[in-house]
C-alpha cells in the first residue's frame, strides 16, 4: 500500500555524524550535488534489508528531505517502511559504519541490516547465514 505525500509527516533523519561522513564522501568522490538514497529490499534473517547509495539522479516520485545540509531521496515504496527512520554513524572495535534506527521495524537481526515491520510478510526462509540471530 502505498502512501501519499501528505501522509508522510517525517521522512529520514541523519545525525550530525552520518552527515558530516555523507558529506566528506560526496566530496571525495566529487559528488557534491548528489543524494543519499536509502532504500529497502526483500531478504535477510527478518524479512526486509536496508541500502544506502549514492545516487545523483532522482525520481519525480521520490520523496527528498534536506538534513544537515544533505540530500536524502527514499522511493515511495521504500518510505512505508522507513519513514520516520534515523541513519547515524558509529565507531565501535570493528570499525565504522552507518547504522539506521527504524521505529517500525518489530523485529531486526542482530547486526542491524535486516528487519521485518508489522506489515511485511515473513521471511520463507531460515535466516541470512550470517550468524548473528534474529532479534
Amino acid at each position: 500500500m502505498a502512501i501519499s505525500e501528505t501522509e508522510v509527516t517525517t521522512g529520514i533523519t541523519l545525525s550530525e555524524r552520518a552527515a558530516q561522513e555523507i558529506t566528506g564522501l560526496l566530496e571525495r568522490q566529487g559528488q557534491t550535488d548528489a543524494a543519499l538514497r536509502v532504500f529497502v529490499q526483500g531478504g535477510g534473517c527478518s524479512g526486509l534489508n536496508y541500502g544506502m547509495a549514492i545516487d545523483a539522479d532522482s525520481d519525480e516520485d521520490d520523496f527528498t528531505f534536506m538534513c544537515h545540509g544533505v540530500k536524502v531521496v527514499v522511493e515511495p515504496v521504500s518510505i512505508n517502511y522507513i519513514k520516520g527512520a534515523t541513519v547515524d554513524y558509529v565507531e565501535d572495535v570493528m570499525g565504522g559504519g552507518f547504522k539506521i534506527d527504524n521505529p517500525n521495524a518489530i523485529k531486526s537481526c542482530g547486526c542491524g541490516s535486516s528487519f521485518s515491520t508489522e506489515d511485511a510478510a515473513e521471511p520463507s526462509s531460515g535466516g541470512c547465514g550470517s550468524g548473528c540471530g534474529c532479534h
